[in-house]
């Protein structure tokens, strides 16, 4: 069981980015994506291995969790904590996001 989930300072950042996106045509469908990000996330603290291993880190505990078509990705510490590294339209490839300094 995961002790506690982290959102780091660029998955934030992403967050924001999609609600300000998704809020020019629908501020009320912006929340509900976000709120639904967030909550699915939550889902970690229960169940930190239900997400997809992702192969491009082979070395670190890092998965990928499916919310509509947006994916979440996560590190899994060896406390036992989850960091929330960042959340990506599926159209996107993840592995220049994560290893590239996170630069969008």
């Amino acid at each position: 069981m995961a002790i506690s989930i982290n959102w780091t300072r660029e998955a934030e950042l992403w967050l924001h980015d999609i609600y300000e996106y998704i809020s020019q045509d629908n501020p009320f469908a912006a929340a509900e994506v976000v709120t639904g990000i967030y909550q699915r996330a939550q889902v970690l603290i229960s169940h930190p291995d239900i997400g997809h291993r992702y192969e491009g880190a082979p070395d670190r505990d890092i998965r990928v969790l499916f919310y509509g078509h947006y994916r979440i990705a996560y590190l899994t510490k060896r406390d036992g904590d989850i960091d929330i590294l960042g959340v990506f339209h599926g159209a996107m490839q993840i592995s220049r996001y994560l290893f590239d300094g996170g630069k969008r």
